[in-house]
């Protein structure tokens, strides 16, 4: 199909990269042409050779330079990797890069509706719960709410992360004023859950006006 988007993912051997696979797999418009990930002996260049996406979930320490080799190879990039500064990716130039710290879209809203309540509360903190092998705490989704939501509170809110086995993710903002509290919460249940947003950003990342791009909500 000349339409067909042609998607290789960095760390396809992972929790995320092999869900990620498995949705490219079962999209009508995509196809898979290749898996990058040390564990399974496959390294980047191979992946993407005839590429037109690749999809990082790799480590911190990887995920830009793994941008600089698409871009290289005229692939767009869609980053869920999280834990590095966004800002290193400026200047890449030859494809469009797009990060996002969460692809569900309730996590979009929570972090829209906690930016939206940090004006009318003097105070919130963040707690953010994540599975033990994650390796960034805060998580990206922490920091990028905390960062929203600093110019309502007249400040950045903390953050408590917490890494236990037996959870996937999870975060709650807690906003309180006189007498009152506004919790607002995402749950994440299942992995599946962030698919429609990684799919959705492999077929719109090529038409971004600009790069790099921080958010998913941008595409929405």
């Amino acid at each position: 199909m000349a339409d067909t988007i042609k998607v290789a993912v960095a760390g396809s051997e992972g929790r995320m990269g092999s869900t990620v696979c498995a949705a490219v797999e079962a999209a009508p418009d995509m196809e898979l042409v290749g898996r990058a990930d040390p564990s399974a002996g496959t390294g980047l260049e191979e992946a993407l050779a005839g590429a037109d996406v690749l999809v990082d979930f790799t480590v911190p320490d990887s995920a830009v330079e793994n941008a600089r080799a698409a871009a290289s190879a005229g692939v767009d990039v869609v980053i869920g990797t999280t834990g590095f500064n966004p800002a290193e990716l400026e200047g890449i130039e030859g494809a469009k890069i797009l990060v996002a710290p969460n692809f569900a879209i309730g996590a979009v809203l929570m972090m829209k509706f906690a930016e939206e309540a940090a004006s009318s509360f003097p105070s919130a903190e963040i707690v953010e719960l994540h599975h033990e092998k994650k390796v960034d705490a805060p998580s990206g989704t922490a920091a990028l709410t905390a960062e929203r939501m600093e110019n309502g509170l007249g400040g950045r809110p903390q953050i408590h992360s917490v890494r236990l086995p037996g959870v996937v993710a999870s975060q709650e903002v807690i906003l309180g004023g006189p007498g009152e509290t506004l919790t607002i919460r995402h749950d994440t249940i299942d992995r599946e859950c962030f698919m429609p947003g990684v799919l959705l950003a492999i077929r719109k990342v090529g038409g971004l006006e600009r790069s790099p791009v921080v958010g998913l909500e941008n595409l929405l």
